[in-house]
């Protein structure tokens, strides 16, 4: 075979017109990355279309289930209106529906200012929020609460603006509970002022606790450790995702920025003491696929 004479481009001889290879090569991968990018936009545009059928049988089901607290524009001014109950210290909890055309969750896997996921929408449609009011919808299939999931996030422009954030990894280290785990823990709720919220012994009661507003302006009161289950769920892991993620909405902030994983986990296992969770070794693991 003949080579090139030196200083010669290689070429591709196409009906009779010589082009450099350099050239053909550009002009092949231009053409995959578009075929690449129309084909993400046409199943993007799929999704879409499949996740707007899926709101519309949600919207049926949103209004039989939960329009009487969230409302039918979602703004939480259903007819049920203020809910309240009292604790067993006397205290008395106003409970107010979700508003959820801010687009602001409390209960996520995501970091603080993101969205939820769709499994943390799910996961809480699914087992509700007890001591809040709200069932759970156990009892539909599925493909029933997926839909009202869709719906729900028609509520709010963020969930066509924004990117989905991914879900914070969670690994619960081994020595999470033990005594030494708890006094570190103990140590870190006092520097981080933890008290000034919920007290020293973790009733809710700290010098701050009559001053805090959510970011629609009511008042609301720090989780009393010693009443029960927290609306989240009360295993290690999901305390700690409390911690990581904070509770956008509310004067809970995220320690993601501010505390190392490890001391984190300390936390947490001083908040199981405090809840007196460490004696009796029960495991709330939640799934919505049940």
């Amino acid at each position: 075979m003949d080579r090139p004479a030196k200083g010669v481009s290689h070429m591709s001889h196409t009906y009779g017109v010589s082009r450099p290879l350099h050239e053909i090569r550009f002009k092949y991968v231009l053409t995959v990355l578009l075929c690449i990018m129309f084909l993400s936009v046409g199943l993007r545009a799929v999704v879409e279309a499949d996740e707007a059928a899926e709101a519309k049988i949600g919207e049926k089901i949103y209004k039989v289930r939960c329009m009487v607290c969230h409302g039918k524009e979602g703004n939480g001014k259903g007819p049920s209106g203020i809910l309240r109950k009292e604790e067993s210290t006397g205290r008395i909890i106003e409970i107010r529906p979700r508003d959820f055309t801010l687009g602001l969750y409390r209960f996520r896997s995501t970091a603080t200012g993101c969205l939820p996921s769709d499994e943390d929408l799910l996961l809480t449609i699914t087992n509700g929020i007890p001591r809040s009011f709200m069932p759970d919808l156990k009892s539909i299939p599925f493909d029933e609460r997926k839909a009202v999931k869709s719906y729900i996030k028609t509520f709010s422009s963020r969930f066509t603006e924004e990117q989905a954030c991914k879900p914070i990894d969670v690994k619960k280290p081994k020595w999470v509970g033990s005594e030494e785990s708890v006094n570190k823990g103990k140590v870190i709720y006092k520097n981080m002022k933890c008290w000034e919220c919920h007290g020293e012994t973790g009733k809710g009661d700290g010098s701050k606790s009559e001053e805090i507003k959510d970011d629609w302006g009511e008042k609301i009161v720090p989780f009393n450790f010693q009443t029960g289950e927290l609306k989240k769920g009360s295993s290690a892991e999901n305390i700690y995702m409390t911690f990581t993620s904070g509770l956008d909405g509310t004067g809970m902030p995220s320690y993601e920025d501010t505390l190392k994983e490890d001391d984190r986990w300390h936390l947490v296992s001083y908040t199981l003491k405090l809840m007196g969770k460490l004696d009796k070794g029960k495991s709330h693991t939640q799934s919505a696929h049940k």
